[in-house]
């Protein structure tokens, strides 16, 4: 029987937006602890954080401890999607792994 592989959430499944939701999944980076540890600049981390918030996938809040600064997690719903997407890519490489490929 051969099925169709899962559908991964395009949202997520991008290098960059992939590794910054793994960070935001994790804890409550600041802006700046994003983009130094994910090594890209101001305009692309906010294009990235822009296409997660547009879905619903990304709260942020204001944080006042020393100089105020943006702390960023997933919301509820982004962090049930990437655990979701998650589980799709872990499925992927079991089943890749226990499956000869075959010719047609």
């Amino acid at each position: 029987m051969n099925t169709a592989p899962p559908i991964l959430d395009a949202i997520f499944h991008q290098p960059v937006r992939t590794r910054l939701s793994l960070l935001l999944y994790r804890g409550e980076p600041s802006f700046s602890q994003l983009k130094a540890l994910l090594s890209i600049t101001d305009g692309n981390l906010d294009a990235h954080l822009k296409k997660l918030g547009a879905v619903g996938y990304l709260h942020s809040r204001m944080v006042i401890e020393g100089r105020p600064h943006t702390v960023y997690c997933l919301s509820e719903s982004g962090a049930a999607a990437f655990r979701e997407y998650l589980d799709c890519l872990e499925a992927m490489c079991a089943t890749a792994s226990s499956q000869k490929l075959t010719d047609p």
